[in-house]
């Protein structure tokens, strides 16, 4: 078994004069949590719109899978096994939460357009297998009350469960979190927390993530890196990474004043 899923190597890009990533190399191993986190405007958010393919590095390569992902197109990633949430919501509100999910089924479809047209017997069993793989997800993620309900309607923490759910249902080997626990409460983060370690040990898939809850970055990360200004600051356990000084000074300012915000606490 290949002991890299993913791999990026001397990324960099840039946005006229503005290099938003430089030089960043990290490996993502198979069935892991791994968590990019860095202060605002650090290049985390960009780093996943490489691997999305939503934006080309000016320099540096992916690789995924032992294949190129900087030679694929946008429109190719889902089929290859990556699936994505935003920081953002992205779904269909007037559609229903079953809808949003079928519209996930849509990347394993084989079905042509007569057979589409015909509603032919193996349109048929292709909406069953369909429906099946999303009742799956939906009895996973604890959805069935919500199933018939409009997007629009649902609770923001909800909409946050439904689009992680939408993304499963493509069956991805690799999941991109951009900062899962953004408008969450206490309560919704650590049931986000308890849900990316199902996807993970349950699922067998593995999570790459952006995050800024240090608290669900510690509970769920098997490895982080801290990013600041483009750059690559640090790499290692969770703990290892939170108490490196050039973390700590990205976060809170220097070393020295943190020892004297300390010494006067």
């Amino acid at each position: 078994m290949n002991d890299v899923l993913l791999s990026a190597r001397n990324l960099s890009v840039r946005f006229g004069g503005v290099l938003a990533v430089n030089n960043v190399s990290f490996d993502v191993k198979p069935g892991e949590v791994f968590t990019l986190i860095g202060p605002n405007g650090a290049g985390k958010t960009t780093v996943f719109n490489l691997i999305s393919r939503i934006y080309t590095p000016t320099t540096g390569q992916i690789e995924y899978l032992g294949q190129k992902l900087t030679d694929q197109p946008p429109h190719k990633i889902a089929a290859l096994g990556i699936a994505r949430t935003f920081q953002n919501i992205e779904l269909f509100e007037h559609a229903t939460v079953l809808h949003n999910l079928l519209i996930g089924r849509h990347v394993h479809r084989q079905t042509g357009l007569w057979s589409e047209i015909f509603f032919t017997r193996k349109t048929r069993d292709a909406e069953i297998d369909a429906r099946e793989k999303v009742e799956q997800i939906i009895d996973f993620l604890d959805l069935q009350h919500h199933r018939d309900s409009l997007v629009a309607g649902l609770p923001y923490g909800v909409r946050k469960v439904v689009e992680l759910a939408r993304a499963l249902c493509t069956e991805p080997k690799l999941l991109l979190l951009d900062e899962p626990s953004s408008g969450l409460n206490v309560e919704e983060t650590g049931d986000m927390a308890f849900w990316i370690q199902d996807i993970q040990h349950e699922l067998g898939i593995t999570v790459l993530m952006v995050e800024h809850d240090m608290t669900l970055v510690s509970k769920v990360s098997d490895r982080v890196l801290a990013m600041n200004q483009g750059e690559v600051l640090a790499m290692g356990t969770p703990r290892e990474v939170q108490t490196d000084p050039g973390v700590i000074e990205a976060y809170l300012g220097s070393v020295d004043d943190v020892s004297s915000l300390r010494r006067r606490a």
